[in-house]
């Protein structure tokens, strides 16, 4: 169960996004990385069990960022060959050159029907200069497989003092816990760096602090998992679920396709012990400085890695800024 969380509200980083990537741990995934030419000037993580290469969570030297979560829709027909994590991979890989706007952007995927047939989704994406320059007036959009045309884009961050967050169901629905705890629990955090005066490294401590809070239920013995499952939308942090030991019925298996990215059969990189796997910052100062950071916290067996062992860590300038 995913979570992104931005938020405008700090008066020295006006744009700051939280993200936690659930997945199944052995999902062969690449930590975080400039890109290989000519998509060089891409930086992000990305799924190696899929042809596409997707990534869930990416920024360019040009200053277009994206983020995707997934959500299981019922009746909804995916198409096999077709991948969400193409979805972010679109915005990411226009040439550094491009001046596509992010409205453009949108309308020509939902006119070539690109957002159809890989299930629900929701992208958070456009240009951070457009939320601390105010280059636009509209800030970042959030584009899905529901929306009709530009006009149904949904636009935030576009003002200061906003904070928004998404999971695994459509914007919005604040039905889910994790989604009211994780906007609060970003709104103190931020708040309470400010008031502690707080270096930025200070500030990324405390924010990792807000992705790794775990409220999830113990799965109780004998209790069937397509039950338990449904309690992953309590938690903005998930542990490890199905290690030996856990008093399980059935391990989680693709049975938890509402819960993962992807869409293939079962094998080993889609089922087993499933959990938090990365932990992204990205963190913007007023002159464009980014600074982004990716917590690994398991290895590519699904061994537990030490926090901030895992780190890896990137400072740049938008060009152009």
């Amino acid at each position: 169960m995913c979570i992104a969380i931005v938020t405008t509200a700090h008066p020295d980083y006006p744009f700051i996004l939280l993200n936690n990537r659930d997945e199944y741990l052995r999902r062969p995934t690449a930590p975080a990385q400039w890109w290989a030419p000519p998509h060089d000037h891409v930086l992000g993580g990305y799924d190696l069990h899929r042809p596409a290469h997707g990534t869930w969570l990416g920024i360019t030297r040009q200053g277009r960022l994206a983020v995707l979560t997934n959500f299981r829709e019922e009746g909804v027909v995916i198409c096999e060959e077709k991948s969400r994590g193409a979805i972010p991979n679109a915005w990411l890989k226009l040439p550094p050159t491009s001046t596509e706007t992010t409205a453009d952007f949108g309308q020509r995927l939902v006119e070539e029907e690109q957002v159809k047939g890989v299930g629900g989704f929701s992208l958070l994406y456009g240009r951070l200069q457009d939320v601390v320059q105010k280059r636009h007036d509209d800030g970042l959009a959030i584009l899905s497989n529901r929306t009709p045309d530009v006009h149904g884009l949904i636009w935030v961050a576009g003002e200061p003092g906003e904070t928004h967050a998404l999971s695994n169901s459509h914007y919005g629905d604040n039905s889910w816990p994790k989604i009211v705890r994780g906007k609060e629990a970003t709104k103190a955090a931020v708040e309470a760096s400010v008031a502690a005066g707080e270096t930025r490294d200070q500030l990324l401590e405390r924010l990792f602090g807000v992705l790794s809070q775990d409220s999830l239920p113990k799965h109780r013995s004998g209790e069937a998992w397509e039950i338990y499952l449904r309690q992953l939308r309590n938690s903005i942090f998930i542990p490890d679920i199905g290690r030996e030991g856990d008093g399980v019925v059935t391990k989680p298996t693709e049975d938890m396709s509402f819960a993962k990215n992807g869409d293939e059969t079962a094998t080993t990189a889609a089922s087993g012990i499933y959990g938090t796997q990365r932990q992204s910052l990205v963190v913007v100062d007023r002159d464009g400085n980014v600074t982004f950071v990716e917590r690994s916290l398991f290895d590519a067996q699904g061994r537990p890695v030490e926090r901030g062992k895992g780190d890896h860590k990137f400072e740049f300038q938008i060009e152009g800024w």
